[in-house]
């Protein structure tokens, strides 16, 4: 596939930081023998982009409730071809929770790997790119199809959340970067 050069230099430069090293190098592992991996039809995995979304002004972030995975999660899909995964974040965004006029930063501060299993369809990896993306203040929730719920919340809210690791670990990177 034409585009997973460049999603591989995003990676690569994103593996850079210590604490993303090894997700890094499984990730671009997988990419070595999936060529295909910017497609959901890859059947063992794909890539995807998620994004945390913060109110600017504010250390509040969005999250949704997934219809299908029925967890609390960040905003975020499948690449779908396109190797532009800041792209792809915002446009998820955007898609997910409704807020127009999203300011995605164009380097990830996370990655992440970690099967789904949506109904009817065989377990598979989700290889996430993270993006800090930032929704203008006051912004309200027009949400879509794919969660039953949105709602902003602070990093001490994760726990009545029930938030994975997953989660937590993006919020904490993401609103340090904000700091």
């Amino acid at each position: 596939m034409h585009g997973l050069p460049r999603a591989r230099a995003l990676i690569e430069a994103t593996g850079r930081d210590e604490a993303l090293a090894t997700t890094a190098d499984e990730m671009l592992a997988f990419l070595d023998t999936h060529p295909d991996a910017l497609l959901r039809s890859c059947r063992d995995g794909h890539l995807t982009g998620s994004a945390l979304v913060v109110e600017s002004g504010t250390s509040r972030f969005a999250v949704l409730l997934h219809a299908k995975l029925r967890k609390w999660l960040q905003p975020g899909g499948h690449a779908d071809g396109d190797a532009d995964l800041a792209r792809v974040a915002r446009r998820e965004a955007e898609e997910e929770t409704g807020i127009t006029e999203l300011q995605v930063l164009a380097d990830p501060i996370d990655l992440d790997i970690h099967q789904v299993s949506p109904p009817g369809e065989e377990p598979h990896l989700h290889l996430d790119v993270r993006f800090l993306v930032f929704a203008p203040q006051g912004a309200t929730f027009a949400g879509n199809h794919e969660s039953t719920e949105l709602r902003w919340c602070r990093e001490e809210d994760l726990d009545a959340l029930d938030a994975d690791l997953s989660l937590r670990r993006l919020a904490h990177r993401g609103l340090a970067a904000v700091r």
